[in-house]
Order: C-alpha cells, then sequence, then structure tokens
C-alpha cells in the first residue's frame, strides 16, 4: 500500500489535498477501499452542503457493508465526483485519482490531521 506524500490523512481512512484557493480534494484511502471490498454504491455530500470535520457527510456502500464517509475538514461542498456516482468502481481502481469524492472549501481544518507516514503507521 502507497499512500501519496503530498497529501494528508484521517483516522477514518479519508485522505484530503493541499487547499488550492481554499479548496481541497478528499477521497477514501487504498486501505478503506480494499477494506470495504467492492463499492456499489456512492452517496456523496451535494454542492452546498456544509459538512463540520469528524461527522458523517455520505455514505459507500460495498458487497460486505455499508460505511458513513466522514468529513475532514469543515466547509462547503463545491463539487460532487458525478464519475463515482455513475461507476462507484472507482474508488477500488484509483482511490487516489478518478475514485475521488469530491471537493471542499474549507473553513476550518482538525489540527489532528496525519501525514503519510503518520498514517501508514496508524493503518498498519
Amino acid at each position: 500500500m502507497s499512500n501519496p506524500q503530498q497529501l494528508r490523512y484521517t483516522k477514518e481512512h479519508e485522505w484530503l489535498t493541499a487547499a488550492e484557493e481554499g479548496v481541497a480534494t478528499v477521497g477514501i484511502t487504498e486501505f478503506a477501499a480494499n477494506s470495504l471490498g467492492d463499492v456499489v454504491f456512492a452517496q456523496l455530500p451535494a454542492v452546498g452542503d456544509t459538512i463540520t470535520a469528524g461527522e458523517s457527510c455520505g455514505e459507500l456502500e460495498s458487497t460486505k457493508s455499508v460505511s458513513d464517509l466522514y468529513a475532514p475538514v469543515t466547509g462547503e461542498v463545491v463539487e460532487a465526483n458525478q464519475d463515482v456516482v455513475d461507476d462507484p468502481s472507482l474508488v477500488n481502481s484509483a482511490p487516489f485519482e478518478g475514485g475521488w469524492l469530491f471537493k471542499v472549501k474549507i473553513t476550518d481544518e482538525p489540527a489532528d490531521l496525519m501525514s503519510a507516514d503518520e498514517y501508514t503507521a496508524f493503518a498498519g
């Protein structure tokens, strides 16, 4: 498992890009995608939704279970990845590329986001 160094990570296995003009991209890690199994349905937050760090903001359903998506930061959703809604398997096949979930304009960021090395140690 290789976690891109430029991303930051949460204990709920989401990743977050560095904000560009206040907007960051969010997805789930390869570890989470592998743990879920084949993702068959994605319920993403809608554009305009306000999300709060640490709170549920959507769901991913796999052949094994349904898992909540947790907001890694507080802010307003500015884009949801319609490609993932149309083809949820992108979460499994390209979790760090085409399988991203949504973009958020950040208003607050928790202090406990991890570096790639910290996340790798956490995830085992």
